[in-house]
């Protein structure tokens, strides 16, 4: 039986692509080391921008992309390497991105209907909800805790002569925007601490596991004057952009931590930094922004009560494994000839 050639496109620990090329006898591994990019950090799946193949390493990487049939992660992690691979890879079929939002990458490729209806893209979707959500907990602990005036006050060596209570974020009301796999794993953390949970996703049914109510995005409006915290978690489509509005934010009650591992673009970050100055919400933690890397201008930058950071909340030293075990569970699924999870729908881009 012929095997089908899979090429490992990004990088990746060694013994994790032995695991992919032990997936299944079918499996013919196309990888070489030698040819990608170094990481710089565990889960880094650009590498070093610095990198350049020699000429005889770049046609040994143009041989290995004419066979390939399926790809393991996108050259350079962008747009461009992925309309690059499907330019010089008339045999592929199946590309697997190692981004939870790839969807976006797909869109801004540009890619023609010939192209993506002969190429499937799927993403590695969930496979970042444990750190992600840990990090959203995290938000809201340190924001209901006082942690930046904690800080401040020990830089300065200030023993305050008059303390005062910390919040609980017990019985509090969490309002999760996104009910996907990030979502629901902040739903089991948030029920932990006692919180009462609300999803809001766009698909009706029953509430999943740790969510005590469900509705429509028709009523995130309403919600988010229950919302003692709200973390989002959505990816940026079309229907998602700037869904938490001028008008949202400003429905949000004074006791409400603002927390984004999603995409910055689903949210109003001006009317968001407003409130935040004006002290009409308690605080925000920010992992990601409508542009990235955050403007040194960005008023969310200096506010007290906002903690920024640069995207990274998702990277975990086992982001990696986690990707190639959902990788070769979609991998003999192709094999199979069965239907691929996680996969990008064109237009919609999600």
């Amino acid at each position: 039986m012929p095997r089908v050639p899979v090429m490992i496109a990004s990088p990746l620990e060694e013994e994790l692509a032995a695991r992919v090329g032990a997936a299944d006898p079918r499996v013919e591994l196309l990888f070489d080391p030698a040819l990608l990019p170094p990481a710089r950090y565990p889960g880094d799946h650009a590498g070093d921008p610095g990198f350049r193949r020699d000429p005889d390493g770049e046609a040994r990487w143009r041989a290995m992309l004419e066979r390939a049939e399926v790809l393991f992660g996108i050259p350079g992690d962008s747009a461009d390497g992925l309309a690059g691979v499907l330019a010089g890879a008339p045999r592929l079929r199946w590309v697997h991105a190692t981004s939870a939002g790839a969807g976006e990458l797909v869109r801004r490729a540009g890619l023609g209907r010939d192209a993506l209806q002969r190429v499937v893209v799927t993403t590695s979707s969930g496979v970042h909800a444990v750190p992600l959500a840990e990090f959203a907990v995290l938000g809201l602990l340190a924001v209901a805790k006082d942690l930046p005036g904690l800080l401040d006050g020990q830089r300065h060596r200030a023993w305050p002569t008059v303390r005062r209570p910390l919040r609980e974020l017990n019985r509090q009301t969490l309002v999760l925007l996104g009910l996907g796999e990030i979502g629901r794993e902040t739903a089991r953390l948030g029920k932990a601490l006692g919180m009462r949970t609300v999803g809001v996703r766009r698909s009706p049914g029953p509430p999943p596991a740790f969510t005590d109510e469900v509705h429509g995005p028709e009523r995130l409006r309403e919600l988010a004057g229950r919302a003692d915290a709200m973390v989002v978690s959505l990816p940026l489509t079309a229907q998602t952009a700037g869904l938490v509005d001028r008008d949202t934010i400003r429905r949000l009650p004074p006791s409400c931590i603002f927390v984004n591992v999603g995409r910055g673009g689903v949210v109003d970050e001006e009317a968001l930094a407003e409130a935040l100055a004006e002290r009409r919400i308690a605080g925000a933690v920010l992992d990601v922004f409508a542009t990235e890397p955050l403007p040194p201008g960005s008023p969310l930058w200096t506010l007290p009560n906002v903690l920024v950071s640069p995207h990274a909340a998702a990277l975990s030293e086992r982001e990696n494994e986690r990707i190639v075990e959902l990788f070769t569970a979609n991998l003999r699924r192709f094999l199979d000839g069965r239907p691929l999870a996680k996969v990008v729908e064109p237009g919609v881009w999600y």
